[in-house]
């Protein structure tokens, strides 16, 4: 039998371990007809903890509408930032409360009159924050203002 002639020419570039690896790294990537260098993703909001109107599930907002109905008195709120804290009219800790979850019309102000739910903040439950606020009477001689920013005195 006639053997297979090892002296016949074979691309050296596919055998030949002198040659330079074949990359299969990919380092750019193809959208439309630009080539774009891939870097590195912004870094991703860690999500709230904090259940607003939004997020809560289902079951946490019947536990909420099933609750009783507090009094208090608004201490502060920051609508830039879109939170604020509740003082009791029983006394105890400050309540937290969320842009989402003011009714009504005006932005709270200090000295405002409100009544409120709570629901407990997960993942211990150990904590609470206001849900379904009112403002019941408006602190008088302040200007008070509604959510599209008209300004009115009380």
């Amino acid at each position: 039998m006639a053997e297979a002639d090892l002296s016949s020419p074979v691309d050296a570039s596919l055998c030949s371990p002198q040659a330079a690896p074949l990359s299969l790294s990919f380092p750019f990537r193809r959208e439309s007809s630009q080539v774009l260098e891939r870097g590195t993703p912004p870094p991703a909001e860690l999500p709230s903890p904090l259940p607003t109107k939004r997020t809560r599930s289902y079951s946490e907002t019947m536990r909420a509408n099933a609750g009783p109905v507090f009094k208090g008195v608004c201490q502060n709120f920051w609508k830039p930032q879109g939170h604020g804290f509740i003082r009791p009219s029983n006394g105890g800790e400050d309540i937290f409360v969320h842009i989402s979850d003011v009714e009504g019309n005006y932005v709270p102000l200090e000295g405002d009159e409100v009544t409120y739910k709570i629901c407990p903040i997960p993942p211990k439950n150990l904590k609470v924050h206001a849900v379904e606020v009112t403002i019941t009477h408006l602190k008088p001689g302040c200007k008070h203002e509604t959510w599209s920013g008209q300004i009115f005195s009380s």
